[in-house]
């Protein structure tokens, strides 16, 4: 399924006054078009024409402005942005430094998807098509700076009973590329940044087992974890699936959670000692594997770095103690919400009183009587969200044609809309670009 966000633009625009350049800003298209109407009467209309691409375009002006922004230097002020103080003052209205970096991250995890094979009939599938030398080039990000060190693998707990043996390849596929990890070596990049930077990347859903573990919702508790209580009496818990999918591995292969140990240990022996974060972002089954990578590295690492979550669309992935624990040792999440996404209000029930996203519309029984509360905890369907919230609309976007489940979720939707939402008074923007990618799932 292919949804239109892209369209070309002029280099140049119609003159208007100061005054209205300071309106684009934050106005609807109707009231930029009235606006302008004046100043494009005379313009030819073939001379307009000629600048749209007809193959993703709607029908809009031909004059409609872009952002033209360059890379920011974020020098001293780059921990605000990856999180130091949970990015006070940065949400809303979205800053407009940080919502670069939002869409900088966002790509990188674009790469994964467009590097996936997809295609159940290749000999092929579920391994990444490209090597790393060339992966960010032949995935549309050239010169990012970044240079890959691992590929990464996720692996299925599920026991499949021995009849599966009669189905297509495809159908049991256990274990299968689900990203990669890529290090910052760039000098010039490295100095804009303020630091060298760490990225794992991971792709969404995309094999039968990965959605079958998706739909293992219970609650599970983590291994090794001190025998200290929550004060309602659970320790820290994560759903089942997303942990199988990080700590499984097989006879011939380790689990994406020694991957990651194993390439993080290399990475701060390295680069321990210099300015350093490490950025982890995904999108859908991603996101969640990102925070489990988050966790997991700030657990076994003593003396990690700051350590940053950036989200797409995520579902929920622990209960409260395990929020607790993220927010104990340091780990900084933000998480990018489409309200109208169903992914991200899912699995189970938010029981979250002390969390500004348990007075929102979606369903909790923060406020029901303490024996309902516990009831719902004793299913281990009881689970609580982390880190800070950035939400977005799919409804506030005039180019969004088609709003339906499917496309709610998907990345480049989660994309348009960072690039998009000004504030929670504004909350889209008229100079905002669509983004158009046709492997974002």
């Amino acid at each position: 399924m292919r949804l239109s966000l892209g369209f070309a633009l002029p280099s140049t625009l119609p003159s208007t006054s100061s005054s209205t350049h300071s309106t684009l800003r934050c106005c609807t298209l109707t009231q930029l078009i009235n606006l302008n109407r004046k100043s494009i009467e005379n313009q030819p209309l073939k001379k307009w024409e000629r600048l749209l691409d007809p193959v993703d375009i709607e029908p809009i002006p031909s004059w409609f402005p872009a952002p033209a922004r360059r890379p920011v230097k974020l020098g001293n002020r780059w921990m605000e942005y990856q999180g130091v103080r949970n990015w006070e003052g940065m949400l809303d209205p979205l800053d407009d430094n940080l919502r670069e970096e939002i869409l900088r991250y966002g790509h990188f995890v674009e790469a994964a998807y467009k590097s996936f094979d997809f295609d159940p009939s290749s000999p092929a599938y579920a391994t990444c098509r490209f090597p790393k030398s060339t992966l960010l080039e032949r995935s549309g990000l050239p010169e990012t700076g970044y240079r890959l060190t691992k590929h990464l693998r996720a692996t299925s707990g599920i026991q499949l009973p021995r009849w599966i043996e009669k189905a297509p390849s495809w159908v049991a596929t256990q274990s299968s590329w689900i990203g990669y990890v890529a290090v910052c070596h760039d000098k010039d990049e490295i100095t804009r940044l303020g630091r060298r930077d760490v990225v794992i990347a991971f792709r969404g859903t995309a094999t039968c087992l990965e959605w079958l573990e998706n739909l293992r919702a219970t609650l599970g508790h983590l291994p090794n974890i001190d025998s200290d209580k929550s004060p309602k009496g659970h320790g820290p818990m994560v759903e089942s699936g997303f942990w199988s999918l990080y700590t499984s591995g097989t006879t011939m292969g380790l689990s994406l959670q020694d991957m990651v140990r194993e390439e993080i240990k290399r990475l701060l022996q390295s680069y321990g000692d210099e300015p350093l974060s490490l950025t982890i972002t995904g999108h859908s089954l991603g996101a969640a594997l990102a925070i489990l990578s988050a966790y997991d590295i700030k657990t076994t690492f003593k003396c990690a770095p700051l350590v940053t979550v950036i989200s797409f669309g995520g579902p929920r992935v622990g209960n409260r103690s395990f929020r607790q624990h993220l927010e104990k040792q340091g780990t900084k999440v933000l998480r990018i919400v489409n309200s109208d996404d169903l992914i991200t209000k899912v699995p189970g029930f938010v029981i979250d009183g002390d969390n500004e996203v348990a007075n929102n519309k979606d369903v909790n029984v923060s406020s029901l009587p303490g024996w309902i509360q516990k009831r719902v905890e004793e299913t281990q369907l009881a689970y609580a969200e982390v880190g800070r919230e950035l939400k977005l609309s799919s409804k506030d976007s005039p180019y969004l044609n088609s709003i339906n489940v499917a496309s709610c979720h998907e990345l480049k939707t989660y994309l348009h809309l960072v690039n998009g939402f000004v504030s929670s008074s504004c909350p889209f923007r008229a100079t905002a670009k669509r983004l158009l990618s046709n492997h974002s799932r």
